[in-house]
């Protein structure tokens, strides 16, 4: 099962994941999506693979997808090893420290990174623009939904 784990504020990570689900579903691949609230560590041991999808927050991922790994980080340790991941980042104009912070967490995992990072910049700069309600555009809802087909197809052929 491929899971996606997302947390959203302003929409953005929320369509994204829905968007990689809509591609992940196309490929055969059992696929699941959740809430990094709800994201219990032995709902994260039963997959076989992971989509994180998070905005980056003051140049760090998000408190709630922080918080999902802090839960979980103990109980996979050791027990998650190889297992494929990607990400999406929804961020303002970077989203570079988000993308690094889920990387380090990955690596203490020994999860496989199996596809480049995705950062959708959204363009967001002032106060309004970043508190405001998001819409992502069909090229960045395409992208997302190209990832989500890509890791679906990977696992229902077996390639990871």
């Amino acid at each position: 099962m491929l899971l996606i784990v997302w947390h959203s504020r302003t929409g953005a990570s929320a369509a994204l994941a829905r968007a990689a689900l809509a591609g992940a579903r196309g490929q055969g691949a059992e696929v699941r999506l959740v809430a990094a609230a709800r994201a219990r560590p032995e709902l994260l041991l039963a997959a076989a693979a992971y989509l994180f999808v998070c905005p980056e927050n003051l140049a760090s991922m998000s408190g709630a997808m922080k918080e999902m790994f802090d839960r979980a980080y103990y109980p996979l340790l050791g027990r998650a090893e190889g297992r494929p991941y990607a990400t999406i980042i929804a961020a303002g104009s970077d989203g570079h420290g988000a993308e690094a912070q889920i990387d380090r967490i990955a690596t203490g995992w020994r999860l496989k990174r199996v596809a480049p990072p995705l950062i959708i910049n959204m363009g967001a700069q002032t106060p309004e623009q970043i508190c405001a309600p998001k819409r992502l555009s069909p090229d960045q809802r395409a992208q997302a939904r190209d990832l989500g087909a890509a890791l679906g197809a990977g696992l229902a052929l077996g390639i990871f």
